[in-house]
């Protein structure tokens, strides 16, 4: 294996060296769960643990039915704070499924990322427990879709369903790391779009994609919460050094991640959701060319001029000045402003696409798993 990228392994060192003081300083850990998923042979448990002044507290994440309830002044915090964080490196974590018990590691960004073959599970959430020494335990919800769920959504969330005016830098860090979560907006008629495809489709699963950071997970999914959109995994990623680079690459994140879908739920095929601020459209139809049978529809989310200018400095969108050739892939492509008119145009193209028919009363069950 070739040797990692200076610029990783200078962060690991500076990461290490904090949480070495803050042990040294009497801190401990905590478990941040995030929402999974998986089908009948396998599920994906995803957490993140982090140095902690007090350990006992209980964390917030984005997990579907685990997320608790925030004094006020937190659910108002400044974005920065999730930014400031030590993540807790090669710690030991133990995920309980019933009397099974499996021993894994945090990575390098304090992620768990970790696949469980012959759960024993059957279709719908579930909550799976986590433990770690020194933290509090806590659990992670995980969405089993069934066989017979053969449509779900994909969703990106920055200027699709929020409206963050990434990723104009400037824009993006006031909106990031000073503004208060509870005053970004969501964008129009997309929270009522997805509950409503949700209500034709019980039992669709819904993917959010982003190529926001995993830091930001907890207040997304408050955001997400507060304004009705239906719970479901988030798929995020780390901002900082990787192995190859300084940075991360945002849409080598995006094509590996629906490349894994499509990969691990041969039977979904998936709406692809996205706006034309940033690379969606390009993404999504390179994916369609590619895995043609994995999806069933792309909408794009059409930015206003403003938000063309404030996304990336000129007033077109991205894909007007280099067209995804929307033409050559078999699956419809629908364009509009909000998500009034998108679920307009996109009903009468899945509506008669297959359902699981008990997904009804699953749906039911978990109508409040975003919690309190």
């Amino acid at each position: 294996m070739a040797r990692p990228h200076l610029a990783a392994l200078m962060e690991d060192a500076w990461n290490r060296r904090k949480g070495d003081v803050l042990r040294e300083r009497g801190w401990g850990t905590k478990i941040v769960p995030h929402t999974g998923y998986g089908s009948a042979g396998f599920i994906r448990v995803l957490a993140r643990v982090l140095m902690s002044r007090d350990p006992m507290r209980q964390a917030s994440g984005d997990a579907a039915g685990s997320v608790q309830s925030l004094k006020s002044a937190e659910d108002e915090a400044r974005g920065w704070r999730a930014f400031v964080t030590t993540p807790a490196i090669d710690v030991p974590v133990t995920v309980r499924i019933g009397e099974r018990e499996i021993d894994a590691r945090t990575d390098r960004s304090g992620l768990l990322d970790l696949v469980i073959h012959g759960h024993g599970l059957g279709p719908g959430w579930h909550q799976v427990e986590l433990t770690s020494p020194h933290a509090r335990p806590s659990t992670a919800s995980v969405l089993v879709i069934g066989a017979r769920q053969t449509f779900g959504m994909v969703s990106d969330i920055d200027d699709t369903v929020l409206s963050t005016s990434l990723p104009r830098p400037f824009i993006a860090g006031w909106n990031t790391f000073i503004k208060a979560e509870g005053t970004r907006r969501p964008v129009p008629g997309m929270a009522t779009f997805y509950r409503e495809l949700l209500d034709s489709h019980p039992g669709m699963p819904v993917i959010y994609l982003s190529t926001g950071a995993w830091n930001t997970a907890p207040s997304l999914t408050r955001f997400l919460r507060r304004n009705g959109y239906p719970p479901g995994p988030m798929l995020l990623t780390d901002w900082g050094p990787t192995h190859t680079g300084w940075f991360r690459s945002g849409q080598d994140h995006k094509r590996s991640a629906l490349a894994r879908l499509a990969r691990e739920l041969p039977h979904v095929t998936w709406l692809l959701v996205g706006d034309d601020g940033q690379n969606d459209p390009k993404l999504y139809t390179e994916f369609a060319t590619r895995r043609p049978d994995a999806v069933r529809a792309i909408a794009i989310r059409q930015l206003s001029v403003g938000e063309q200018v404030l996304s990336h400095g000129i007033p077109v969108a991205n894909d007007d000045l280099a067209p995804a050739p929307t033409q050559d892939i078999k699956a419809p492509v629908v364009r509009a402003p909000d998500g009034y008119a998108l679920a307009r145009l996109v009903a009468p193209i899945v509506e008669g696409d297959v359902v699981d028919p008990e997904a009804g009363a699953r749906a039911l069950e978990a109508s409040d798993m975003w919690g309190v």
